[in-house]
């Protein structure tokens, strides 16, 4: 096709594209000529890591996704998960890293508003929101722009469409400071029987535009997001979208009232490379052609290019396949809804993806090569080496009280305060438990008892020394989490975030990340049902940690029998479940050692999967049953700063018998599968009967009272000390 007017393709062309010399080569021989700098432009789209996950499918294939509560797994724009009662949640986690590091405000808050659109396509009511947040080290001078910049920008879009954010983490570290990571959770609820997908059905329907007009911002950003960062970073900015929530808020209402009409034979949402990924999906997963007209497409800015209008990423649009008889109905919903609908093509028979514009055809694809024949990378991988061994007696003796307290005024470990705060965290009127916690819970609307609960988790630290440790660990922590409310953990969703997969030392780490991930999953019963692969996150040549992050979601019967972390009362018996004789061993990789210590060696602690299982099933069977008043996982900074976490919560003291181990490891150990929980004193006895019965290891460790804390012989210190330092790290450092 010769159209005038158009850039001639060029080995540099190619090469601005994304696409290698053998990847465009691919392309010459499926179409059998050259390509039209718009057709470069879709394959570029299509083809591109972010897209097509060329370099992660023959691994993401190893994990666990289905299960008798799986509904919907991996494949469409967000999982479905059964939770009774003819009703589902449906959820996902996706990244939006590259656009917040270039562009904070607008890069998080599309970030959400994408997420948002992922969840309500299906048919789901947005319920619930979290973030997991990673940036660089508190003195790089990007840092607190970033930080600012992003929470900002998360709430500015959250607050407005009206979703609660109920959750996530933030930690700072020096990897990330040329590439900070945003990781958006969304999660909704439908009916079972009102689930919506994206494969198109019939020849000859119309193919419908929705919501808000066509503009230039975000061309090609799904190919930006699909490389890593050079020095020419700033020149990318014009990549990034820009989002109104209010409009969003709008399509979320006009796409439920249109979807309840039965008009709707297939939706998609227009998210990474717009136009062209919604199209083709669609039109690929029902084996058939897409036609469409370009001219028919409303835009807000003049003369645009077939190119620009394939590529552009303006949010808050929609594609959808229409019952014809149906199509007045919709038009006028929309029209109230003061949203675009313009029909911009049909489906067709032949598998072709046209498109039109100005009385030119600008493309025709083979539409199921576009996207089931992008390139598939077997990469070369090494594992990672063993990390060596850490010498207990080489870490200095440390005051455990001065320790507590450097550690929850630590960056990593003070409070979240400053940036939860800026977010609705009660919209709705459904909250059960904000952030804080360890996840948030939501009452399920039209239920009386039912609640679902939220976590979000990894610890990159573990993953670097041992990626397949790392992996397994995130998926613990976060059903961990979800089981310290009562919850049964029902599924999850992941966001694999790692530098550039050609690197085969990078690849490694993804490799065996997911092999400890798909591990977990399979013996926790916890299978992945949606998710997201960011790859090239470096700058320089200098990759982030490895970061599989694990977001998942569990079921609560009868939120009235839901655990909280604070103490519930004075007077109270304290104890340890899941621990090792001497209570905690653990330092290698530990918040202590690299906070208090300034190290970051050794092994991370290793998770045995069936233990983590059987302790867990036996502390929400207390929780369920009423004996277990207060719940808290133990994490970072392990058995002290899980008690401190709980006074703060409360506002009550504790009293934590001293024990015979080495005392830095017994408070500050990270040894996995632990929670500490309070029971009344009339019902110690028949707690450790039950522990027995269960054959889990459970130790009386102490007593809640006093406005105090006192670890074993450490020095008592104030409650409201504690607290004051945890809650203050943040918004000093924000305020410079």
């Amino acid at each position: 096709m010769n159209i005038p007017n158009t850039p001639r393709i060029t080995d540099d062309l190619v090469a601005a594209h994304g696409l290698k010399p053998e990847e465009y080569q691919r392309i010459l021989d499926l179409i059998g000529r050259e390509p039209t700098f718009t057709e470069l432009g879709i394959f570029s789209a299509m083809w591109n890591e972010h897209c097509s996950y060329k370099s992660s499918k023959k691994w993401l294939r190893t994990l666990p996704t289905e299960g008798p509560q799986v509904i919907q797994g991996p494949g469409e724009n967000a999982g479905v998960v059964d939770i009774g009662d003819g009703q589902c949640v449906v959820f996902k986690m996706e990244s939006h890293n590259h656009p917040s590091y270039i562009e904070p405000y607008q890069g998080a808050a599309t970030g959400v508003g994408g997420i948002l659109r992922d969840v309500f396509t299906m048919g789901a009511r947005p319920i619930a929101a979290m973030n997991a947040l990673r940036f660089g080290s508190p003195d790089h001078p990007k840092t607190r722009h970033l930080v600012a910049g992003v929470v900002a920008g998360i709430g500015g879009y959250g607050n407005s469409f009206g979703v609660p954010t109920v959750g996530g983490e933030l930690n700072f570290d020096p990897r990330y400071n040329g590439n900070c990571l945003v990781n958006a959770f969304a999660a909704g609820l439908a009916r079972t029987d009102a689930i919506f997908y994206s494969k198109a059905e019939g020849v000859g329907l119309p193919v419908v535009y929705l919501g808000a007009k066509t503009g230039r911002d975000g061309v090609g950003g799904a190919t930006m997001a699909s490389a890593e960062f050079d020095a020419d970073i700033d020149e990318k900015r014009p990549t990034v979208q820009v989002g109104d929530p209010f409009t969003e808020k709008c399509l979320l209402e006009a796409c439920l009232e249109l979807m309840a009409t039965g008009a709707v034979i297939a939706i998609q949402d227009m998210g990474a490379a717009g136009l062209t990924c919604s199209a083709v999906e669609m039109g690929a997963k029902g084996d058939l052609g897409i036609e469409l007209d370009l001219d028919k497409v409303p835009v807000r800015e003049e003369r645009m290019s077939a190119y620009e209008m394939m590529l552009s990423e303006s949010q808050e649009r929609m594609l959808m396949v229409l019952r014809p008889e149906k199509e007045t109905e919709a038009e006028a919903i929309f029209r109230k809804w003061g949203l675009d609908f313009a029909i911009v093509g049909r489906t067709t028979d032949d598998r072709r993806f046209r498109v039109l514009h100005q009385g030119e055809e600008m493309a025709n694809l083979p539409i199921k090569e576009l996207g089931d024949e992008a390139p598939e990378y077997d990469r070369p991988w090494v594992a990672p080496a063993a990390p060596a061994a850490l010498d207990p007696s080489s870490i200095p003796e440390t005051d455990i009280a001065d320790a507590l307290l450097k550690l929850v005024g630590s960056p990593d470990l003070s409070s979240r305060r400053w940036v939860w705060e800026q977010y609705d965290t009660l919209i709705q009127g459904n909250s059960l438990q904000i952030p804080g916690g360890d996840a948030g819970v939501v009452r399920v609307e039209g239920h009386p008892t039912k609640a679902l609960a939220f976590s979000s988790d990894v610890n990159p630290r573990y993953c670097e020394a041992d990626p397949y440790e790392g992996g397994k660990q995130a998926v613990a922590e976060c059903w961990r989490n979800l089981t310290a409310t009562g919850a049964e953990p029902l599924a999850a969703t992941d966001n694999l975030n790692f530098g550039s997969p050609e690197r085969p030392e990078i690849m490694g780490q993804f490799v065996r990340a997911i092999e400890g991930v798909g591990e977990a999953c399979r013996t926790l019963g916890f299978p992945i049902v949606s998710g997201n692969v960011s790859l090239y996150n470096e700058t320089l040549g200098e990759p982030i940690l490895p970061t599989p992050t694990i977001a998942g979601v569990g079921l609560i019967p009868d939120w009235s029998r839901m655990a909280r972390i604070g103490f519930a009362a004075e007077g109270e018996v304290i104890l340890l479940a899941g621990a090792p004789e001497d209570w905690g061993t653990h330092l290698g990789q530990s918040a202590y050692l690299r906070d208090v210590h300034g190290r970051a060696e050794g092994p991370p602690p290793p998770v045995d999967l069936a233990h983590e299982k059987q302790v867990g099933d036996f502390v929400r069977g207390l929780i369920r049953t009423g004996m277990a008043t207060a719940v808290h996982d133990c994490s970072d900074g392990g058995l002290a700063v899980a008690v401190a976490e709980m006074a703060i919560a409360s506002g009550i003291g504790a009293r934590i018998h001293p024990n015979g181990g080495n005392s830095a490891a017994v408070f500050f150990g990270e040894d996995q599968s632990r929670y500490v929980f309070t029971c009344t004193r009339q019902d110690v006895d028949k707690v450790l009967e039950k522990a027995r019965e269960a054959d889990v290891s459970l130790f009386v460790i102490g007593e809640t009272g006093g406005s105090e804390l006192k670890l074993g012989k450490a020095h008592a210190i104030s409650v409201e000390d504690i607290k004051n330092t945890h809650e203050g790290w943040f918004p000093r450092y924000m305020q410079g």
